[in-house]
């Protein structure tokens, strides 16, 4: 163990020097007889405060400072945001490690008052610099949002409390915004750092401010956003080895294959590219990206390993375009439901049509709303509900790590409230539930098969829901290959014992796997 203190280079930003204070923390936790100091570097990135990057002839506008610093020996290691670091990297500067990734997505943040402003039909004024976010965002928060407002993306430079600021201008002020688009892992760490003073500027800034948690699927963020690296020079073996002990495999990996993606593309600032991989249970690893092209953003894409090819011979039988069975609501169920939002401090909506037919005002009163995915969104902003995030299609499992962060300082499920079908409402064993609708019908006579499940010869099955299992899975031969989507139905088939089981991201994924 070094006998004298590590130096650690860092810019001077207040999130610089809470994320490189975690890190130093961190290091001593590791190694109890090391000390870490801080070093504070000016970058030319933070002198340009005005003008967005973009538009600046250059790079290297946050690391060629701490760079130089770092093969002078004043410092011993530097910690970036890794999504500042060139795609080419000096041969003379070593990635020690790459911890644990904070949660990539971006947030947005509102002013107090924006719902009046929605509600008069206003153009809301988002600041943002970052060419990717104004060729996704606007379009998604133009349905995202309740009465479908105009949104027009607006210039933003600065630090993050200088960004914030701008929410609590005066209205009809110049610099005044309607919300403003931040990376959500640079907020939750000045959320939780307590060393350099961030914690109490920022909860104050954002306290009472609605705010919106953007979705991969649509809105995927910058290469490599969320993750630190952490660099000491090649020829320092002895800090190399500390590092070492903070490295996070995953984190490398998925940062590698994202930065991959932006090299095709030339790398750089400018680009109108989004592109995140994040490792999610029982599925593995899922690459959102989404480019734009000479007439706007293209479609976005979702990229996955899938399973082994099918086996021999392919006779599948998709459920997602069979006949949907009949719905009815719970008898009396919109006042129920509507004295149990009021009392709620967040819900999850598993579906829109678990939403019974109320005023938006009577499903506002529930703080923190929730939803499945992004369609389901989209349908209840249109009744007028302001929806905090979703799950992004991929089951309530996979988002209980994000609700569960510090920065969104929301409850414990246990005051919850979930929203969903009546054959659902057994699988919510930590969340009450209030079952608002049912399925009728669909089983046929007594012993006889229902002409719509899958008959015998069906090898490769599709399950679009557990009631679709519920109903035709004794149907289903012996040797069938059962596939589903993430989430309710998968923990469904697997409470019923069926082994041969494959989870896909999407019905279509399913698809393209018969093809191979």
């Amino acid at each position: 163990m070094l006998q004298r203190p590590l130096r650690l280079g860092t810019r001077r930003s207040l999130l610089a020097r809470a994320q490189s204070s975690a890190i130093a923390r961190r290091l001593e936790q590791l190694h109890p007889d090391l000390k870490v100091e801080l070093v504070g570097i000016d970058t030319r990135g933070d002198r340009i405060s005005q003008t967005p990057l973009s538009q600046v002839e250059g790079k290297e506008f946050f690391t060629a400072e701490i760079d130089a610093a770092l093969r002078a020996g004043d410092v011993d290691l530097t910690v970036h945001s890794y999504k500042d670091l060139s795609l080419e990297r000096p041969a003379d500067l070593q990635l020690g490690a790459v911890p644990a990734r904070e949660n990539p997505r971006d947030i947005v943040y509102f002013a107090a008052d924006v719902a009046e402003r929605l509600a008069s039909g206003a153009t809301l004024r988002i600041g943002s610099s970052s060419p990717r976010r104004q060729a996704f965002v606007p379009s998604f928060l133009e349905r995202a949002l309740p009465h479908s407002p105009r949104v027009e993306l607006c210039e933003l430079r600065g630090n993050v409390d200088t960004r914030l600021r701008r929410l609590r201008e005066p209205r009809g002020s110049e610099r005044q915004l309607d919300g403003v688009i931040l990376a959500f892992a640079g907020l939750s760490r000045l959320w939780q750092d307590e060393a350099v003073g961030a914690q109490a500027l920022v909860r104050e800034a954002l306290a009472g401010l609605p705010r919106m948690l953007l979705p991969l699927t649509l809105c995927p963020v910058a290469p490599a956003q969320g993750a630190l690296a952490i660099e000491c020079r090649s020829a320092d073996a002895a800090t190399g080895q500390i590092l070492a002990a903070l490295d996070d495999p995953p984190t490398r990996a998925a940062v590698a294959a994202e930065r991959a993606l932006l090299a095709e593309r030339g790398g750089g600032c400018h680009q109108r590219f989004g592109a995140t991989q994040v490792q999610i249970e029982g599925l593995g690893a899922l690459l959102y990206l989404r480019d734009t092209g000479e007439q706007g953003p293209l479609a976005p894409e979702l990229r996955w390993t899938s399973p082994a090819a099918p086996r021999a011979p392919l006779r599948p039988w998709d459920g997602s375009v069979q006949p949907a069975p009949a719905m009815e609501s719970v008898p009396g169920i919109a006042e129920v439901a509507a004295r149990r939002l009021a009392a709620a401090s967040a819900a999850f909506i598993a579906h829109r049509r678990a939403l019974p037919e109320l005023p938006a005002a009577a499903v506002n009163r529930c703080a923190h709303i929730w939803v499945s995915g992004t369609e389901s969104w989209f349908a209840l902003a249109a009744r007028g509900v302001w929806v905090e995030g979703c799950a992004e299609g991929l089951g309530f499992g996979a988002l209980r790590a994000t609700l569960a962060a510090p920065l969104l300082a929301l409850p414990e499920l246990r005051e919850w409230l979930a929203l969903t079908n009546q054959e659902a409402a057994a699988g919510w064993a930590d969340v009450p539930v209030l079952a608002t609708y049912r399925h009728v019908g669909g089983k046929g006579e007594a012993g006889t098969p229902n002409p719509a499940g899958p008959s015998a010869e069906a090898l490769q099955l599709w399950w679009h829901s557990g009631v679709q299992f519920e109903r035709w899975g004794a149907q289903a031969a012996p040797a069938s290959q059962h596939a589903c989507g993430p989430g309710k139905t998968a923990e469904l088939l697997r409470r019923r014992g069926v082994q041969n089981l494959a989870v896909f991201p999407s019905v279509q994924h399913w698809r393209e796997w018969l093809r191979t």
